[in-house]
C-alpha cells in the first residue's frame, strides 16, 4: 500500500495493518536526553490476532474467571501493599541493563554502518528488499506493519515470555515440550490469557506486562523502515495467529521528529513535549495509530533530575532515584486508547501549590448536584465498551464531582497561574460534572505549555495542556478554554470518532459544552445573562465562520470529507487520513464551528434541559467506544435579539460618529459633548473591535482613545489579536509594540497577523513582520513556521 502514498500529498496515511495483528498494550522504558535532544530506549507491544484471522472459540471470559481468581487473591494483597512506581522502578534498572547489555553493540555497529538512514536492516539480517520479497514454499511471509516516521529502529526482537517465572498460570498446557512449534504458539496462548485478563485483575495484569517486558529475547526478527511504516517478520511465519505476539524494539528518536517539539521554556529552561503533531506520535514510538486500534500503556522515563515528567497516565508518578543525577518516573493506563492520545511533557515545571480555598470549593460542590441522581442507576447497566476498569462502574468515582487535579508552569508563570487558573479548575471540574455525570479520568494535570505552543489548549487522557496566552486579561479566556478542553475527556478521549476525519464530533460538542460549562462555573450570573453571553458568542462563531467559509478552501470545509466512505478501511486496517498533513488546516475552525451550529439547534429544536438529558444518556452509553455522525442541520440567526448584542451595536454607533467628528475637526480638539462608553465583557470587545475593523478609515486619535478606553493591551488574548488587526490595517505606529509583543507571548494564535503585515505592502509592517519571525522562527511549532514563511517568503 505504501507505494501508492505520495508523502508531497495532504493525505496523512495510517499504514497499520490492524485488521491481521492489533496492539492491546504498550510497555515503553525511556531515555530522555537534552543535549543530543533524543529520547532512546525500548518498546515492548503485546499484540492480539486481530478480526480478518480471529479464531472463533467457545470460550468466555466466564471461563477465565476462575482461572485467574486464585492469583487475583495471591498479587491483590502484595501489590496494593507495594507501591506501582516501585515495581517500575525495578523494571527501568533492569531493562536498563538489559538494553546496555544486548542493545548498545548494535547500536554503535549500526550507526556506524548508516542503518538510521532507514535504508538497510539493522544488524545485518537481511536487507530490506529481501524482508518483503522472501517466499517459503510459494507463500510469502506475514509481513506486520506499524506506524512508524522519524525513527532509528535499532533492533527488533520476539521476546520469550514463557521465561517468566510463575507465568505457567496462563496457559491451559500442564506441560512443555521442546517443539519449537508449540512453544511458539505456548507464547501466544499467555500472551492471550494475559491481555484478556478480567478488569478487576488490572493489577495482576500491569505485574505481568511488566515481568513479560523483560523476558529474554528468543530471536531477532526482520525488519525494514520506510517513509512511514515501520514492516517486521518472521522467516517462515506465513499468518498473524502464528506471528510472536509479544515483541521488543530499541529505537532512537530523532532531533527533527516531528511527533515532540525540543524548546525552551518562558525561563529559558530546556524542554520536550508531544505538541499535537499532524503526524501523531509515530516520531515518538512505533505504534498503531488508527482509531480501532485502542490500547493500554505502561511507560518509564528516565531523565536528569531536576526535571518533571508528566504523562497522559492514571498515577500521580513520584520519581524514584536511580543513581545520582538520575530520577525514573513510571505512569500507566488500564483505559484502552488510541495510541495518538499518549502525551508526554517533559521539563523543569514547578507545581502551583493549591491555596485552601480550594478545599472549600470542593467541599460546597459535594451538596448541590442535583442532575447526580441519574448516575446512581447507571451503575445497574452494562457497558458497552471492551473490559476495562470503567469509573462509571465505580461507586465512589459516580460520586466525585472534582477529580484530584494539579497544575504545573514555569516558575516565571507561577504567579500568574495563582491569580485565576487554579481556582477555576474546581469550578469548572464541578459544571462538567453537573452536565454530564461521572468523569471519565481519575485525575487531572493542567500544565502551561512554552509559548511556541500553536493552540490555545490540547487535552488528553489526565492531563491538558494550556497556551500561556490564555492567563492575561482576567479569567474569562482561562476559563472558557479550560471547560472547552475538560469537555474532551468526555467527546474526543473517553468517546472517539471512528474516523479522525470527523474531528467536528469532539470539537463540536467540545465547542458547544464550553458555554454550558462556563455558564454553570459562573454561579453569580443570573438566567437572563447566561442566556445573553451565549447568544453573543454565537454571533462572534458565526462571524468568524463565515470569513472561514469565504476565506478557504471548500474542499477543507467539510465536515465529512470521505463522504460515503466515512469510516472504511482497507482489509488490512490501513487507511488515510484526508488532509491530515495539511499546514494550514490546523488553524481552521470550521469543524468546530459547524459542529457547535449543529449541537446548538439540537438543543434549541427539543430544549435545553432535555437535551442535555439525552446527552447524559449518550455518554453512558457509548464511552469507551469510537462512533460516527450523523447529517448536519442548519442554524437560524437568534443572535440577533439579544441584548449583549444591541449593548455593543450601541457603542459601535458611539465610536463611529465620534470618528466622524474628529476627522470633520482635523487636529482641533473638542472636550465638550463627548460621547461616554459603557464597560463590556471580553466578548463584547471582541465584537466591538471586529466590527471597528469593518470601518474603512479609524483615525489615529480614535485607535489611542479605544485602548485608553478599554485597556486593551491588559485585555485577554482574543482581544489583543483584534486590536493587533486594527492596529495593522489602519497602520497604527504607535501599535506596533503590541503586534510585536503579541506575535512572541501568544503563537497559539498569531499566525495569520503575519499575512496582514505583508498584505498591506507596508514596508515598516513588512520589516516588523520578518523581525518577529526572526526572533521566533527556532523555537517556533513546525506547521506554524511553514505557513508564516509561504507568507513571508
Amino acid at each position: 500500500m505504501e507505494t501508492q502514498l505520495d508523502p508531497m500529498k495532504d493525505d496523512l496515511p495510517l499504514m497499520a495493518n490492524t485488521s491481521y495483528l492489533l496492539v492491546k498494550h504498550y510497555v515503553l522504558d525511556l531515555d530522555v536526553d537534552f543535549k543530543s535532544k533524543v529520547i532512546e530506549g525500548i518498546i515492548v507491544l503485546f499484540f492480539e490476532t486481530g478480526s480478518q484471522y480471529r479464531k472463533t472459540s467457545s470460550t468466555g471470559k466466564g471461563g477465565c474467571q476462575s482461572q485467574f481468581d486464585e492469583t487475583c487473591k495471591m498479587r491483590a494483597s502484595e501489590l496494593c501493599h507495594t507501591p506501582v512506581t516501585n515495581v517500575s522502578a525495578c523494571s527501568s534498572k533492569m531493562e536498563h541493563n538489559d538494553f546496555a547489555v544486548c542493545g548498545k553493540g548494535e547500536e554503535d555497529t549500526s550507526d556506524k554502518k548508516g542503518n538510521h538512514s532507514n535504508e538497510e536492516q539493522a544488524s545485518g539480517i537481511s536487507s530490506s528488499k529481501d524482508c518483503c520479497d522472501i517466499e517459503n514454499h510459494g507463500k510469502k511471509d506475514f509481513l506486520l506493519v506499524l506506524d512508524c516516521c522519524d525513527l532509528s529502529v535499532l533492533k527488533v526482537e520476539e521476546v520469550d515470555v514463557a521465561a517468566v517465572s510463575g507465568i505457567e498460570k496462563f496457559t491451559r498446557s500442564a506441560e512443555l515440550t521442546n517443539v519449537s512449534k508449540e512453544l511458539e504458539n505456548l507464547r501466544n496462548q499467555i500472551v492471550h490469557e494475559l491481555v484478556t485478563l478480567p478488569a478487576d485483575c488490572w493489577k495482576e495484569q500491569l505485574y505481568y506486562f511488566t515481568r513479560c517486558s523483560q523476558a529474554p529475547g528468543c530471536g531477532e526478527l526482520l525488519f525494514t523502515t520506510g517513509t512511514w511504516s515501520l514492516e517486521i517478520r518472521k522467516s517462515g511465519i506465513q499468518t498473524p495467529t502464528d506471528f510472536p505476539h509479544a515483541i521488543r524494539i530499541w529505537y532512537k528518536t530523532k532531533p527533527e521528529g516531528r511527533s515532540v517539539t525540543w524548546t525552551t521554556d518562558q525561563s529559558g529552561r530546556p524542554c520536550v513535549y508531544t505538541m499535537g503533531s499532524p503526524i501523531n506520535n509515530r516520531a515518538l514510538f512505533p505504534c498503531q495509530e488508527p482509531p480501532v486500534a485502542l490500547s493500554t500503556w505502561q511507560a518509564s522515563v528516565r531523565t536528569a533530575a531536576g526535571f518533571v515528567v508528566l504523562m497522559s497516565g492514571e498515577n500521580s508518578a513520584e520519581p524514584v532515584q536511580l543513581r545520582e543525577g538520575i530520577l525514573s518516573w513510571y505512569y500507566y493506563v488500564t483505559m484502552p486508547m488510541p495510541a495518538s492520545t499518549f502525551t508526554i511533557a517533559v521539563g523543569c515545571w514547578q507545581e502551583v501549590k493549591q491555596q485552601s480555598f480550594t478545599a472549600a470549593i470542593q467541599t460546597n460542590i459535594e451538596f448541590s448536584l442535583p442532575s447526580s441522581q441519574a448516575d446512581f442507576r447507571w451503575h445497574e447497566e452494562i457497558c458497552g465498551h471492551v473490559e476495562y476498569p470503567c469509573r462509571f462502574q465505580n461507586s465512589v468515582a459516580r460520586l466525585q464531582a472534582v477529580i484530584p487535579y494539579r497544575v504545573f508552569a514555569p516558575c516565571c508563570l507561577m504567579e500568574r497561574c495563582g491569580e485565576h487558573l487554579l481556582q477555576l479548575i474546581p469550578q469548572c471540574l464541578s459544571a462538567a460534572y453537573i452536565t454530564l455525570g461521572t468523569h471519565p479520568f481519575s485525575r487531572l494535570d493542567v500544565l502551561i505549555v512554552p509559548s511556541n505552543f500553536s493552540s490555545l489548549g490540547m487535552a488528553s487522557p489526565h492531563i491538558i495542556f494550556l497556551s500561556q496566552s490564555v492567563l492575561p486579561g482576567g479569567s474569562h479566556l482561562c476559563g472558557t478554554r479550560l471547560c472547552h478542553e475538560i469537555a474532551h475527556a468526555w467527546f474526543g478521549l473517553a468517546i472517539g470518532a471512528r474516523d479522525w476525519t470527523e474531528e467536528w464530533l469532539s470539537e463540536g460538542f467540545a465547542t458547544f459544552l464550553e458555554d454550558i460549562f462556563w455558564a454553570r462555573a459562573q454561579q453569580q450570573l443570573s438566567h437572563d445573562e447566561v442566556k445573553g453571553q451565549q447568544e453573543l458568542k454565537a454571533l462572534l462563531r458565526w462571524r468568524r465562520l463565515r470569513d472561514e467559509v469565504q476565506n478557504s478552501e471548500e474542499e477543507l470545509q467539510v465536515l465529512r470529507p470521505k463522504k460515503e466512505s466515512t469510516g472504511e478501511f482497507s482489509e488490512s486496517g490501513a487507511s488515510i487520513v484526508k488532509h491530515g498533513l495539511k499546514a494550514e488546516k490546523i488553524f481552521m475552525q470550521v469543524h468546530y464551528l459547524k459542529g457547535y451550529f449543529l449541537l446548538r439547534s439540537l438543543a434549541r429544536t427539543i430544549g435545553e434541559a432535555s437535551y442535555l438529558a439525552s446527552l447524559r444518556k449518550f455518554v453512558h452509553k457509548f464511552h469507551g467506544q469510537l462512533v460516527l455522525s450523523q447529517p448536519l442541520l442548519e442554524e437560524g440567526e437568534t443572535w440577533k435579539e439579544c441584548q449583549l448584542v444591541q449593548q455593543v451595536s450601541g457603542e459601535v454607533t458611539k465610536w463611529i460618529q465620534t470618528n466622524q467628528k474628529i476627522r470633520k475637526s482635523g487636529k482641533k480638539k473638542r472636550k465638550q459633548n463627548e460621547a461616554v462608553f459603557q464597560k463590556l465583557l471580553p466578548d463584547q470587545l471582541v465584537l466591538l473591535l471586529e466590527s471597528l475593523l469593518e470601518e474603512k478609515t479609524l483615525c489615529p486619535r480614535i485607535l489611542q482613545c479605544l485602548e485608553k478606553t478599554y485597556q486593551l493591551r491588559e485585555q485577554d488574548a482574543e482581544v489583543r489579536h483584534r486590536w493587533c488587526e486594527l492596529v495593522v490595517k489602519h497602520k497604527y505606529v504607535p501599535g506596533y509594540g503590541d503586534i510585536e509583543k503579541f506575535l512572541r507571548e501568544d503563537q497559539a494564535m498569531g499566525v495569520y497577523l503575519y499575512g496582514e503585515l505583508m498584505v498591506n505592502e507596508d514596508v515598516k509592517q513588512q520589516e516588523l513582520a520578518h523581525k518577529c519571525f526572526s526572533a521566533v522562527r527556532e523555537h517556533m511549532d513546525a506547521s506554524s513556521a511553514k505557513v508564516v514563511a509561504e507568507m513571508l517568503f
